[in-house]
């Protein structure tokens, strides 16, 4: 029993410490069709701070704020549960006032639509800083080519209700969807990426040496990295805070600067390399 008490110590031990432990990755994805023009285009992708929580995901949400805005990416995109409770919002905006024109949506925790008693709906409707888009798109002008930026707002994924953002012939057509079964739902090949959260990695994870047990979300189809759906790929990351305790074990938070590039004549595989060890 001594020695069962003392593994549980020691786990515990470790998960707080991984929680503020953020891996700092460049990750190149390869987008079909991609204009030479946006060839190498860097956006910095965070997601699920889920501040208001005593965590070391408050350590680990600056660091990555602090790292990706000195990498200077051409866009930032943040994929919701920016917050687990009201009180996490002055640290928000804060983190948010060091990135250039931050765009980000909501996800279930921003509105308490959640299983972890702890959370409490927060009244975000605007950034001071950045923009939150709620089922709306914007159009970017970007090295003399234009994105389309869409944002799901959470409620209306929720009640099944379509966002209807249309047709578009942007040169580049990015979805921010807080939920990973996203890519099930679009229309193929309407959006060239899609960007999503909510995952944790599994945020406590039991190796089983044969795979991994992710005990947030044990069914999942996607879980982190990338997936690719026809001419769409996905991109979900480990995301930064933590939900009902404040752990994590084997899932490192992480901050993700994606590299998008046209497919390589080899193969359609992307490759990595992480910082912050």
């Amino acid at each position: 029993m001594a020695a069962v008490a003392a593994a549980g110590v020691l786990a515990v031990a470790w998960g707080l410490f991984e929680a503020g432990w953020v891996r700092l990755a460049e990750r190149e994805v390869e987008v079909p069709g991609l204009p030479p023009e946006l060839d190498g285009l860097r956006i910095a992708h965070l997601s699920d701070f889920h501040l208001g929580m005593p965590s070391r995901g408050e350590r680990a949400s600056a660091r990555a704020v602090a790292w990706a805005a000195a990498q200077r990416p051409d866009l930032v995109c943040i994929t919701g549960d920016l917050l687990s409770r009201p009180r996490g919002e002055r640290l928000l905006l804060e983190l948010l006032a060091q990135l250039p024109h931050p765009y980000a949506v909501l996800g279930n925790h921003d509105f308490a639509h959640s299983r972890d008693p702890f959370s409490k709906p927060a009244q975000l409707v605007s950034l001071e800083h950045g923009r939150l888009l709620l089922d709306e798109r914007v159009e970017l002008a970007v090295r003399g080519k234009r994105i389309e930026l869409a944002g799901v707002d959470p409620r209306s994924w929720r009640a099944e209700q379509p966002s209807e953002f249309g047709s578009s012939d942007a040169d580049l057509r990015i979805l921010l969807c807080h939920f990973p079964r996203s890519l099930d739902t679009v229309e193929p090949d309407r959006f060239d990426l899609i960007l999503a959260g909510h995952m944790h990695d599994g945020q406590i994870v039991i190796p089983l040496g044969v795979g991994r047990l992710l005990l947030a979300h044990p069914l999942a189809r996607y879980t982190s990295g990338l997936y690719r759906r026809g001419d769409t790929v996905m991109h979900v990351p480990p995301g930064l805070g933590t939900t009902f305790v404040p752990l994590r074990l084997f899932a490192r938070p992480e901050a993700t600067i994606l590299t998008v590039i046209s497919p390589r004549a080899s193969s359609l595989s992307t490759s990595s390399r992480t910082q912050g060890r």
